[in-house]
């Protein structure tokens, strides 16, 4: 792929999570509509749980993002969502199939061009999309949606008027009014919640002279068909499905740890030669962008206990149930999971694949 100057094709592609819509990612928007008759918006994160990070639904989004623009224009984009796979083949292939589905051709049938712009490591998927010319745009301002996320859930507790009012020269009037709409909702309540407990847990390590890497385990358990799920207890995640674990400890090895945060979590209590026979796979999970709470990298444990009755489990610790579910039942939880655990799942299980 080549950067090319801005010109006319037949597709314009925009891709990003637009968590929340502002000024800088208008303008690349225009500048998408600009190059071809028909733009398609790739909306990423789609159907993850809401976190203060991914906080609005793909259709929110897509709301937020026609708002700002006037009819013509709004008639000439179609949004794509696309989930995140922590796998940049898969992603790229799911992006491509998506857009060919969206114009109802093969994409070799027509000339796209991927307007986009490189801000940092996460905007290497640019470079990702041989065929497709590339419109690389120099930066739009100094606007981002983390720091406009920052001010929005920061002011829960306080005027909501004063951080929409800080706003007013970084997002489209639109989106001001979509934000102070959706405040009146439970969820930003919710958010705003957890946006101050990762703020907090996060401040206990901002005196460190590097930035902190956690290690952590964890316990994907199948039995006769179906798979051990624990309901968070508290934030962040709360409410939200997960696999039993945690953080290792500083006497224990990855395998000590697993068995005692699956102990812990769920109650599970098995012979320790039954347990070590059941030990499938492990395998490292340590996308940069996994975990809410930073650079988390976790070992996770699959455990096959064959056909046997289901073990008795109930939830303690961080746990506030424990449950065992069907693994087919899974592909239509997937909004409902903690972190990448929806895509931890996916890895062992193939859920998308079959879905």
């Amino acid at each position: 792929m080549t950067t090319t100057p801005l010109q006319h094709h037949d597709v314009s592609v925009y891709i990003g999570r637009f968590q929340i819509f502002h000024n800088g990612q208008l303008a690349l928007l225009q500048r998408a509509l600009a190059a071809a008759p028909l733009c398609i918006v790739v909306l990423g994160s789609a159907l993850q749980a809401r976190t203060p990070k991914n906080p609005f639904t793909w259709q929110e989004r897509a709301e937020m993002i026609r708002l700002a623009l006037p009819e013509t224009d709004r008639a000439r984009v179609r949004f794509l969502p696309v989930r995140d796979y922590y796998d940049q083949a898969r992603w790229v292939s799911a992006v491509r199939q998506g857009v060919a589905d969206v114009v109802g051709e093969p994409t070799g049938a027509a000339s796209f061009v991927l307007v986009g712009h490189f801000k940092d490591a996460s905007s290497d998927y640019l470079a990702n999309f041989p065929g497709w010319a590339l419109d690389s745009a120099d930066a739009q301002g100094k606007i981002d949606s983390s720091s406009l996320r920052d001010a929005y859930f920061g002011n829960a507790k306080g005027s909501l008027d004063a951080a929409l009012a800080a706003l007013v020269s970084q997002a489209p009037a639109s989106t001001l009014e979509f934000l102070r709409a959706w405040a009146a909702l439970p969820h930003y309540r919710e958010m705003a919640a957890e946006w101050a407990s990762l703020k907090a847990e996060k401040a206990k390590w901002a005196g460190s002279p590097y930035p902190p890497v956690f290690v952590t385990v964890d316990a994907v358990v199948q039995c006769a068909g179906r798979v051990l799920l624990i309901e968070r207890g508290r934030a962040p995640g709360k409410g939200l499905f997960a696999v039993p674990g945690g953080f290792i400890e500083q006497r224990e090895t990855v395998y000590q740890s697993a068995l005692r945060e699956l102990e812990e979590e769920t109650g599970i209590r098995l012979l320790e030669g039954d347990m070590h026979n059941a030990l499938k796979a492990v395998h490292v999970f340590d996308h940069p962008d996994r975990s809410q709470r930073g650079r988390v990298i976790t070992h996770a444990h699959l455990f096959d206990l064959g056909t046997r009755r289901l073990p008795e489990v109930q939830g303690s610790d961080d746990a506030a149930s424990a449950q065992w579910v069907a693994i087919e039942d899974l592909a239509g939880m997937e909004d409902s999971f903690h972190d990448d655990h929806f895509h931890m799942l996916d890895f062992f299980f193939s859920i998308t694949r079959r879905a």
